[in-house]
């Protein structure tokens, strides 16, 4: 992605949807633990973030013990990559 479109708020969008996949990733890996905020690396890093994170819940969605509560995170993680795309 160009520098230009990353400083006018795709850098930003990214990292925002970044962290709140890593926050839903922890949230089922660690039930009850309070998950950690994703840091801000930059905006030429939001790439490789997002792909961590992205990779970090479909694990977590594979492993989860309910699958209740990893189907409707699948569901919500899908649409809120279809809302940023």
């Amino acid at each position: 992605m160009p520098e230009s479109r990353l400083r006018r708020g795709a850098g930003a969008a990214g990292l925002e949807l970044t962290r709140e996949l890593a926050r839903r990733a922890q949230l089922l890996e660690r039930p009850g633990v309070p998950p950690r905020v994703l840091p801000d690396a930059g905006i030429w890093s939001v790439g490789d973030q997002l792909a961590v994170a992205g990779h970090d819940l479909a694990q977590a969605l594979r492993e989860s013990a309910d699958e209740t509560a990893a189907a409707r995170e699948l569901a919500a993680a899908l649409e809120l990559l279809r809302a940023g795309a």
